[in-house]
Formats: structure tokens, C-alpha cells, sequence
């Protein structure tokens, strides 16, 4: 089938279907991605996001439907993890750049484009980068083909809160055309302009709204009151026509034959929508033992060095029942490192810890539970038995698993077919039958879909223990937390009555201040005129170096070697007479 393209349009998707097994992913998928989209792509675990931009790219074949690209068509994708030789970021770049890149222009264009990333070219090797320095340099590898349309999945994944709100500026700065997968809902609201729901509770499998993601929540919910409402107008024919079915009735006219093939029409369009209006959600409810102490945590003038290196110290705070504790600062401030001295997996430098008699302490650690990827869900969700014990009674495997999405007919199936985001719900639906009087969460909103998290910011609030979290999920703590503790100076921990306090200090630490004492220096008039002068030179030698970029675009220069060559050395002469002016305007300065 072929498919006539608009100007813009780029990507054509007409009734997709994808199935693992007997696992349907999605079905009928249809909806297109033109210029300018920058669309969040959002969805239960396991409903095939992941698949999806992997059958985009080439990566996945479809079961049926009909996918149609723009002539050329070149697109960029960044997976959810990614890594690299021990080579330099620029080494990596160069390695991914086309043919089109002259062999003389490489370096410089990507030092230009991991300078634009962040990078300050000191980087040695690309393997040894943190995960969220290997997001930049996946971005990198991806921009230097110049896509048409960049795929990402979940690019904010195991990202600080600084690479998140530099990513979301990123995006903003970019004349891009992209399509990401995430569950992190700030960002989505702060770096889309569309948003599509794959979900089987739309008739089409799939829901697309222009604008922010409030915007798709307020649409959503008039679609949803609607779809309740043809519904209820359904079920009162449903009820007439089963009355006269009743009366027995004999199919001996014409009319009487129409109208029961209609009314079996109608059943199965009302059974239809009855189901698609069947929310379902994961059921999270942690257990808790019912203590009554108010001081369930006491730490006082607690600090910690590790490797040589002083994290924090005189930290002092208490955790009573209905604390929730959100933990800020950088990677490496030690964060999970308090977790693990609060459940005694690590000790203190010095100060103390002080816990009521008998406490009970879970942690929910971010590497999780290695499951081996062999074992069957239903061995995962529930080992060596067909029940689990949740407060005293026994729960039959089928119920526990429907609890987490999980249906009957998907208990043998390995882990290792599993999204990252349902094996996320495995781990919560062991740390649910720990009874608990603390919970530790080290970065608990990982890969898990948008409606498990609201669930489960639901559940922690009814908690009526202490809470201790670690997350990168704004919205999260902005939800949660009724105080935050910073770790941003590690020798002056402070506490802060909620996120939004936390994040209005952080920006005031950065806003450069004024010294009182500062008196600016006098410059005399023969060196004012030579500053001036040399700022006028640099200004003219920029102009020039722009006009030159423009023309090395052009497709007389590009198609012409030895003009290319000749503007590429233009530009190395200017670029290097900038650089000697430069030097001249700090020396007269300083």
C-alpha cells in the first residue's frame, strides 16, 4: 500500500500490530509523526513503546499493518542504555559520522557538537563515563548524522536531576523532530508538544493529543467521562433488546431476523466498551506493623568519608511515623550511602544511628533483585508454593499476579521477555509482604509506567510509617516529601520544608552576588580605545566567520571539492585570528 506524504509528514503508521507469543503488545496502532512533532510516547509496561521505535528504526519487524516512511528518511536512535570502546567521545563521534563529513572537517565538527553536549574534550574514554555522560555522548553519536527525526527511550533513565533539566533545555534549544519514550511526567510536560497513550482502553489502541501533558490529561478525561457515558446510553438498549429477545420472539420475518442480528451486534459492541472502561492498576500496599513510638530513627552528628573523600558530616535529623524524607544533591554526595548506614549494611564514620527497639526497616535498593532471567514469573512472583502470605492470609498466585498486571496465562513466561518496568513491579511485590516500619526507597520510579507511579505515590502517602527516598522524579517528590534534606554542601547538611523550598535555594546559590567591596578598576583612555578597538576586530572577524558557515552549506560549495576545501581553510585562518584576538582583549583586561 502506498501512502501519499504531506510536506512535513515523515512517518505514516496505519493499523500496526505486534505480538510476542501470546503477549499482544499492541493492535491497530495507527497516527503519524511529522516536522516540528516533539512527542512523548507514554504507556502501561509492556505495551510496546520500546518495540515500537525499535520497528521505526529497522530493528523490529511488524506482525501486520502498514508502516510508511518519507523518501531518505534518516532517523536517529538513542536506546535506554548504551556502551562504548575505551576510545575518546570525540573518537566515537568520528566513528559514527557519514561519508558526507569531509575527512579535514571531522575533528572540528565534533568537538563543535560535544562541546554543544557539554563535553570539555578532557574526557579520555568513553567507557569509563558515568550513565548519564554515555546519554550525551548516545545523543552526540545520533545528531552527527543530522536525522530527520530522533528516537529516544527513556532518555531521563538513571539521569541526576541536573542531566534531566539540562536535557529538557537541550531539547528546547534544538530545531529537532523527535519521539520519546518516558514515564517522568515534569519532563514530559517541559520537553513535548504532543502526546500519544498507547492503551487498550481506546478503541483504536491509542490516544494523541496535541500540547503539554496537562493538556493530554484534561483531553483524556473528557474522553474518558465520554466513552462511560455511550456506555450507560448502550446499556439501557442492551436492556430493552434482551427483554424483547425474552419474549420470545421468532426470527420468522424479515424485520424480526434484522433486528436480532442487530441486537447480537449491539451485545458485542457494549461487551467491547465495558471492557476497554475496565481500569486496571497495580494494587501496591505495603504492610505495616502498627508501631506507635514517635521516634522510630534518631541520627545525630552522623558523618562519613569514603575512599579518602569527606561526603557529609554533623548530619542530625529524626524520622517519626509520617516522616517522608526526600534526599537531594549530585551523584555521589552520599545519598545511598545513609540508606545503607540506616539498614546497617554500612557503618558510620562517626556519630550515631539510634533505632526504637524491635523496628522494622525495608529497603528497596536501585540495582533490585538479580532474578536470573530464566526463571518464570510465576517462580519470581511467588517461589516453592501456589500462595504468598500478605497480612495473614493466603493469596493464590493468579490473584497476587492480577494485583501487578500480571494474567494467569503469563506466569510461565521467563523474565528475561519481562520490560524493565515489570520487573520493576516484582521487586514492590516482594517488598509488600515485608512488614515494614520504615521504608528505605533508593530510586523507586525507575522504568516503572506513569499509572504505576501514581499508585504507588498513592500508597506512600496512606503509609503511616517514616519514608526515606532517593528519586530523580520531581514530580514524585514534589507529591511525597514533607521534608528534604540537601546534601549539596557536605559540610553544611540542611533541611528544607519541601522540594520546592530545596529547588528556590538552589537557584538563589547560583545567582552570582554582588560584592560590596568590589570597586571596578580604572581603566585608562589609551587602553579603553584599544579594548574597544580589538572588541570591533572580533565582532567583524565573526561576522565573516558566519558568513563563510553559511556558504560552506551551500550546495555549489558542497558539491564542489575544491571550493569546499578552500572555504574549510578560509575558516581555520579565521578561526585562528579570532582566537590571537581573544587572548589580546583578556591580556588589556586583566
Amino acid at each position: 500500500m502506498c501512502y501519499a506524504f504531506c510536506m512535513t509528514t515523515l512517518f505514516n503508521l496505519q493499523s500496526l500490530s505486534k505480538s510476542y507469543g501470546s503477549q499482544e503488545l499492541f493492535k491497530d496502532l495507527t497516527f503519524t509523526i511529522s516536522k516540528g512533532d516533539r512527542i512523548g510516547l507514554i504507556g502501561l509496561n509492556g505495551c510496546g513503546k520500546s518495540t515500537l521505535l525499535k520497528i521505526l528504526v529497522g530493528q523490529e519487524s511488524l506482525d501486520s499493518g502498514e508502516l510508511a516512511a518519507k523518501r531518505g528518511l534518516r532517523v536517529g536512535y538513542v536506546a535506554q542504555s548504551c556502551e562504548f570502546l575505551d576510545i575518546s567521545p570525540k573518537e566515537v563521534v568520528i566513528a559514527a559520522m557519514g561519508a558526507d563529513i569531509p575527512e579535514y572537517d571531522q575533528d572540528r565538527q565534533a568537538e563543535m557538537l560535544l562541546e554543544k553536549l557539554g563535553f570539555t574534550g578532557m574526557e579520555e574514554s568513553a567507557a569509563k563515563l558515568s550513565g548519564g555522560w554515555k546519554k550525551r555522548l548516545s545523543i552526540a553519536v545520533e545528531l552527527i548524522k543530522h536525522p530527520d527525526v530522533l528516537l529516544l527511550d527513556e532518555p531521563t533513565n538513571h539521569l541526576d536531576l541536573e542531566g534531566i533539566e539540562w536535557l529538557e533545555k537541550f531539547l528546547k534549544g534544538e530545531a529537532l523532530t523527535y519521539l520519546l519514550v518516558s514515564h517522568d511526567r515534569y519532563f514530559l510536560e517541559h520537553a513535548t508538544n504532543r502526546i500519544i497513550e498507547i492503551d487498550k482502553t481506546y478503541k483504536d489502541g491509542s490516544f494523541s493529543t496535541s500540547g503539554s501533558y496537562q493538556d493530554f490529561l484534561l483531553h483524556k478525561q473528557k474522553f474518558m467521562d465520554g466513552q462511560l457515558e455511550q456506555e450507560k446510553r448502550m446499556a439501557g438498549k442492551v436492556r430493552r433488546e434482551t427483554d424483547w429477545l425474552r419474549a420470545g420472539v421468532k426470527a420468522r420475518s424479515t424485520k424480526a431476523r434484522s433486528r436480532i442480528d442487530a441486537s447480537d451486534e449491539l451485545f458485542s459492541d457494549y461487551a467491547e466498551i465495558k471492557r476497554r472502561n475496565k481500569q486496571t492498576e497495580t494494587k501496591i500496599d505495603f504492610v505495616t506493623t502498627d508501631r506507635e513510638t514517635r521516634k522510630l530513627i534518631t541520627v545525630k552528628n552522623l558523618s562519613l568519608t569514603l575512599g579518602g573523600r569527606e561526603l557529609f558530616r554533623d548530619m542530625n535529623f529524626m524520622l517519626s511515623p509520617g516522616s517522608r524524607l526526600g534526599l537531594m544533591g549530585p551523584n555521589g554526595c552520599g545519598k545511598t550511602s545513609l540508606l545503607k548506614m540506616l539498614c546497617e549494611e554500612l557503618q558510620p564514620g562517626t556519630g550515631t544511628i539510634k533505632k526504637a527497639e524491635g523496628l522494622k526497616v525495608v529497603y528497596f535498593d536501585q540495582h533490585r533483585m538479580q532474578l536470573p532471567l530464566h526463571l518464570s514469573l510465576k517462580d519470581a512472583l511467588c517461589p516453592n508454593s501456589e500462595y504468598v502470605n500478605f497480612r495473614g492470609s493466603k493469596i493464590h498466585i493468579n490473584a497476587w499476579a492480577k494485583r501487578f498486571l500480571f494474567s494467569p496465562e503469563s506466569l510461565p513466561m521467563p523474565l528475561s521477555t519481562l520490560s524493565g518496568g515489570e520487573r520493576a513491579r516484582i521487586t514492590i511485590a516482594h517488598l509488600m509482604l515485608q512488614p515494614a516500619d520504615v521504608l528505605l526507597l533508593d530510586e523507586p520510579t525507575n522504568d516503572l509506567d506513569i499509572k504505576t507511579l501514581e499508585t504507588l505515590e498513592a500508597s506512600l502517602l496512606e503509609f503511616p510509617g517514616a519514608i526515606v527516598l532517593i528519586t530523580h522524579d520531581r514530580c514524585m517528590l514534589d507529591r511525597i516529601c514533607n521534608s528534604i534534606l540537601s546534601f549539596n554542601n557536605p559540610e553544611k547538611i540542611e533541611m528544607f520544608a519541601d522540594f520546592s523550598q530545596w529547588k528556590n535555594s538552589i537557584k538563589l546559590a547560583e545567582t552570582p552576588k554582588k560584592s560590596k567591596s568590589f570597586v571596578k578598576p580604572v581603566i585608562s583612555g589609551s587602553k579603553k580605545k584599544e579594548i574597544d578597538r580589538v572588541e570591533r576586530k572580533i565582532a567583524k572577524l565573526e561576522k565573516e566567520l558566519e558568513e563563510l558557515n553559511k556558504e560552506l552549506e551551500t550546495s555549489a560549495v558542497m558539491n564542489n571539492p575544491a571550493a569546499l576545501a578552500d572555504i574549510c581553510k578560509k575558516i581555520s585562518v579565521l578561526e585562528g585570528k579570532i582566537g590571537d584576538q581573544y587572548l589580546l582583549w583578556g591580556t588589556l583586561e586583566s
